[in-house]
């Protein structure tokens, strides 16, 4: 995997000391999402994967997900900043900082725990079949984003 393992107790942890330096006067250094915002947005692919309220996308969808929106997603060039968000990762009203923060660190601990070989060939919500260094990539690279976009 190129980038850092978040399949591993240690990443997983670094990532949640990042998210606790979080507080809810924390200001973006770029972009519009409130620090609550964007907790529940970095919740949006671990409700792909644990809950069951989101859409899943058509054939049609799906195929061009796959085709101009995977590489992107999965490979580890990190995202530029203000990129597109999708519709499901829209979070239009305001949410609670301590409840979204909790939900957070809860998904990255089930992940870790379930480990990589859980989501090895794993069926993504919009992408097909994915590898654990996909999922790995998909789940560090978007955590990463975000959390350097609050300055953790």
């Amino acid at each position: 995997m190129e980038l850092p393992n978040v399949f591993t107790k240690e990443v997983s942890e670094k990532l949640i000391t990042r998210i606790n330096k979080l507080s809810i006067t924390s200001q973006p250094l770029w972009g519009k999402m409130s620090v609550s915002k964007m907790l529940a947005h970095c919740c949006v692919p671990y409700e792909y994967i644990f809950e069951n309220k989101h859409k899943k996308p058509g054939a049609f969808v799906k195929a061009i997900m796959k085709l101009f929106v995977k590489n992107n997603v999965v490979n580890a060039k990190p995202y530029k900043e203000n990129g597109p968000t999708g519709s499901d990762f829209l979070i239009l009203e305001e949410r609670d900082f301590e409840v979204e923060k909790q939900r957070l660190i809860t998904y990255i601990r089930r992940t870790q725990d379930l480990g990589e070989n859980y989501f090895e060939g794993k069926e993504s919500h919009s992408f097909g079949k994915l590898s654990k260094s996909e999922w790995n990539n998909m789940f560090q690279k978007h955590l990463d984003h975000h959390l350097k976009q609050f300055g953790v």
